[in-house]
């Protein structure tokens, strides 16, 4: 009877460890990334130009008088998304702030299981914190590029220094930088919002990718807006729409090496780019520079646009 005993507490013993191992790992692993679950993960780059209703700079940029409303405009189309991934079987979502000092979103209005990407310097810019391991990436209140003659807010980058940006000879939009980042790993876009132009543009770079238009370009300080709530609606139908055959995207990839060509405003910063020995002055107005691969590049770009010899601290 006494061995039985001692048998059994044994075995009770060990089932008390195993459940304190199992509740740890269970704590661990979320941290990690891991998941238990068998869905989908989302990746999701918000922008601010692209989001219904904004047109200028009183809605994009502190100071502006309406910039604390379309915080709240930018941050219910990225709730809506989630909401809508959740409901068409994703699981998961890391979400970029993009837009200029990337602390626009109002975080506490997200679910409490999603982590946001915020501030500068990264080194993978608006596509920060993107790996093998999602399954697919949505932009959010994205914007036509610099070199098109159409769209609000058209830019790529920076409106006020960078007049084009070419990638093996072919101009891109911001939108087409960020998916060749996110193909690196093998990642597809699979849906852009924002106006008729920014769509567009983006679908014929990056491929049959779904497209939430919002508002309809008249010029670069106005267009024909639907309203929030119809927006957040198409936001919604177009994300369920691409979860629901992710299967069909591929990614977007660019053959290595990857030439790029940055055209900026002024004359001295290329000036003093082609001081560097990997950079070559292609004409007053453009480098080039050869990278071995889309992470190289936006290294690059994220030194060429953020430094400053005065930053502090």
């Amino acid at each position: 009877m006494l061995k039985r005993y001692r048998s059994i507490k044994k075995h009770s013993i060990a089932l008390r460890h195993l459940a304190t191992f199992m509740t740890m790992l269970s704590l661990v692993l979320p941290i990690t990334g891991w998941t238990q679950e068998d869905g989908l993960r989302i990746y999701i780059s918000a922008d601010m130009e692209g989001v219904v209703g904004a047109v200028t700079a009183e809605q994009l940029a502190p100071g502006g008088f309406e910039y604390q409303r379309f915080r709240e405009f930018m941050t219910e189309e990225v709730k809506v998304a989630i909401d809508a991934g959740r409901a068409a079987g994703a699981t998961e979502f890391l979400v970029s702030d993009s837009h200029g000092n990337g602390q626009n979103l109002l975080i506490e209005r997200l679910p409490d299981d999603v982590m946001v990407v915020r501030s500068w310097p990264r080194p993978l810019g608006m596509m920060e914190g993107i790996d093998e391991t999602f399954d697919g990436v949505i932009f959010l209140g994205y914007h036509s590029s610099t070199t098109n003659m159409r769209g609000v807010r058209a830019h790529t980058m920076s409106s006020a220094t960078i007049t084009a940006i070419r990638l093996n000879g072919v101009e891109m939009t911001e939108g087409s930088i960020n998916a060749a980042i996110a193909g690196h790993f093998g990642v597809p876009v699979i849906m852009v919002s924002g106006d008729d132009v920014a769509v567009a543009e983006n679908q014929v770079l990056i491929g049959d990718i779904e497209g939430a238009v919002v508002k309809w370009a008249k010029g670069f300080h106005s267009a024909q807006t639907l309203t929030p709530e119809a927006a957040y609606e198409v936001i919604r139908t177009r994300t369920m729409a691409a979860i629901s055959r992710i299967d069909d995207f591929e990614a977007y990839t660019m053959k290595k090496p990857i030439e790029l060509e940055l055209s900026l405003k002024h004359y001295r910063p290329v000036e003093l780019l082609d001081y560097l020995p990997n950079v070559e002055k292609v004409n007053s107005h453009t480098i080039r520079f050869v990278a071995e691969d889309m992470l190289e590049i936006s290294r690059f770009l994220a030194v060429v646009t953020g430094y400053r010899i005065d930053l502090q601290p």
